[in-house]
């Protein structure tokens, strides 16, 4: 069978949703990808409980929706706006903890009356190289990760009760290649993509989906949590394109409501994982060289940084 034939077969396979009126937490929402998706999904007709650690996810979302309400972890709930039926509400707190989802989820029943979709968009780049300890792991699997799991634990129960829900997990393109100069980073997204997978296959019949996005580089605070002039950084921009967050939403809130697995920003990643697949030794050996030229090349700006300092 043909790529176009397969992919054609997955479409109709796959059934077509809406995001009119659904019911959606979006988390990392403060900016970035998550402001991005949160502003996209009330433009399709969703309404939208925006969640971050950050207060300014306040302002995101009274952006959004003005007068917009605004909640908090802290255990006080903040009287309600005049109005009350706004289409953004911010919720202020660690979506990575099983009590902080718990919050977060029972504020999303309050002010939305339950949660059709979640998007588990939050992430940090973590530590480079192999950490240095346990604890520098401990918290990227804890929000790249364990955050995913807590939610659908959460939630699956209910949408198999409702007989639909849609769970959307923002991955990277490292969880199907990797990520130099990142250990934890690498094996946390591929452990992303994995769950959600599991997830897709597994409740598949009772009405709940799940799909995954995969970008490469995007122009978000994350990218440049990666260093300037580190490795890391350097292989995701030399990669491809980096885009902005407004068309990473474009692209997949269009492939959810096509009801895709699998969303790929930069398709050229479908290519790269292709080969990676086809020949696991020829790509590693491949990425090692790249890796070498990515390092030498940081290793020959450093020396001429500090020689300008001399």
């Amino acid at each position: 069978m043909s790529t176009a034939e397969n992919s054609a077969r997955s479409t109709a396979d796959s059934p077509k949703t809406s995001v009119v009126d659904k019911r959606v937490i979006v988390t990392g929402a403060a900016s970035g990808i998550g402001a991005a998706l949160a502003t996209e999904l009330i433009a399709r007709g969703a309404r939208v409980v925006l969640a971050d650690l950050s207060p300014a996810v306040t302002d995101t979302a009274a952006a959004l929706d003005s007068p917009a309400e605004s909640g908090s972890s802290a255990g006080v709930s903040p009287e309600p706006c005049a109005e009350t039926n706004g289409s953004a509400h911010a919720w202020v707190g660690d979506v990575s903890s099983v009590a902080g989802i718990d919050e977060l989820i029972a504020f999303a029943d309050d002010r939305l009356g339950g949660v059709d979709m979640y998007f588990a968009n939050a992430g940090i780049i973590g530590p480079g190289e192999l950490g240095e300890n346990d604890a520098d792991w401990d918290a990227i699997i804890d929000v790249n990760l364990r955050a995913h799991i807590r939610a659908a634990q959460a939630l699956i129960p209910r949408w198999q009760e409702a007989g639909e829900g849609h769970f959307v997990a923002t991955a990277s393109a490292a969880g199907l290649l990797t990520q130099i100069g990142s250990a934890a980073y690498s094996v946390t997204k591929h452990a992303s993509v994995g769950f959600a997978e599991w997830l897709a296959l597994t409740y598949r019949d009772d009405g709940i989906r799940a799909s995954v996005i995969c970008p490469m580089g995007v122009d978000t605070n994350l990218l440049s949590a990666a260093g300037s002039a580190g490795p890391a950084q350097s292989a995701v921009t030399e990669a491809g394109t980096v885009l902005a967050p407004d068309d990473v939403a474009s692209i997949a809130l269009d492939a959810v409501e096509a009801g895709t697995f699998l969303i790929l920003p930069h398709p050229e990643v479908l290519d790269m994982y292709r080969m990676k697949g086809s020949d696991y030794d020829r790509w590693l050996a491949g990425m090692s060289r790249y890796q070498h030229r990515l390092n030498e090349a940081n290793r020959l700006n450093e020396e001429t940084t500090h020689a300008g300092n001399d």
